[in-house]
């Protein structure tokens, strides 16, 4: 009876100590995930998203739908569903939203999101954010944008890639993610405002936004290297942001972090072009991600072939890595600035 006993004890303290290593992940170190973020991915999708197939993705027309459409394929082949509460990876808006500011005749178009449910803290949302649309066809030529912003399009993407491999593992984020591509950037940032105006999930549960626009080329201010990332807003509501994005990059990327357009004064005003800001505005910690701007902005030169894929990569690989402690950390980032 007594060994019997002890037996039992023995069990139930092997059972207790399994059942605590298998409820309790250790999401500490991303590194392996990181590197499931390949030049190799990122490049084969991006010559589709800025082929001239997509004929330079303009708001709401048959291209930009059908690069709608090969994003969401991309989500189905990674076994990565819409969120809950969608019907499908489509959020709708109407044209007489994207006019109502300033009329130029634009159709309906969608936002397009694809959703990671948190193990822990499934109401609270990190968005991930990148926009797909371009500004079309200009006198017979395609304008393709293959940086502005194919690049950061394919970057959600391959980042929601690399969390659904690590949920497979057992390694999920512990917080929800929404990787949300959202359209009418050319035009007013009109996708993004539609969805804060218009959100799934509460504002409020919303913890963060990473936003990606272009990242893929260097600007002359960096003539000589393309190890960089402009970071733009980190610092604006959460100084506990900023640290994450530092900290992050020096343990695991160590790239050249440049804030000076990140300057209230600075004279671009890139803090209010892109569409961290209508994250921001209604007070969620939002960081940018920007490569300057070089030649080929808004031109017809804008091409898959001009990307400097190690660049797009290595850039890619930081933004995940931020957006793993995000997801993972005990506290969500305090806003301690307005």
């Amino acid at each position: 009876m007594k060994k019997l006993l002890i037996l039992l004890l023995i069990a139930s303290a092997f059972s207790c100590k399994n059942t605590q290593s298998v409820g309790s992940k250790d999401n500490s170190d991303p590194t392996k995930y990181m590197k499931a973020i390949t030049q190799k991915d990122l490049k084969t999708m991006l010559y589709v998203i800025a082929s001239d197939e997509m004929e330079g993705r303009e708001t709401g027309s048959a291209g930009q739908k059908k690069a709608g459409l090969y994003i969401i394929e991309q989500y189905k082949k990674n076994g990565i569903s819409f969120p809950k509460g969608a019907s499908d990876y489509y959020q709708h808006i109407p044209a007489s939203y994207l006019n109502a500011r300033r009329n130029q005749n634009l159709p309906d178009s969608e936002n397009i999101w694809a959703f990671i449910e948190g193990s822990e803290k499934p109401d609270e949302i990190l968005v991930i954010s990148a926009h797909y649309d371009h500004v079309g066809i200009k006198d017979g030529e395609v304008y393709n944008g293959a940086d502005d912003d194919g690049s950061g399009t394919v970057a959600v993407i391959e980042m929601a890639k690399a969390f659904a491999k690590a949920k497979k593992q057992g390694r999920g984020p512990k917080r929800s993610i929404l990787f949300l591509h959202v359209t009418g950037e050319e035009h007013g940032l009109h996708g993004s405002r539609f969805y804060s105006e218009n959100p799934l999930f509460p504002i409020a549960n919303t913890i963060a936004d990473i936003n990606i626009d272009m990242i893929g080329r260097r600007d002359v201010e960096h003539a000589s290297t393309n190890n960089y990332v402009y970071v733009i807003g980190a610092d604006r509501l959460s100084s506990e942001l900023h640290k994450t994005v530092v900290d992050q990059n020096e343990k695991y990327i160590k790239m050249d972090l440049d804030f000076k357009f990140n300057d209230p004064k600075d004279p671009n005003h890139f803090y209010e072009r892109s569409d961290h800001y209508n994250f921001a505005k209604h007070g969620i910690p939002s960081v940018f991600f920007f490569n300057g701007v070089h030649e080929d902005y808004h031109q017809k030169g804008d091409e898959p072939q001009k990307i400097e894929y190690d660049a797009l990569t290595k850039r890619t690989q930081l933004a995940f890595v931020i957006a793993w402690d995000l997801a993972n950390r005990e506290t969500r980032p305090v806003v301690d600035k307005k």
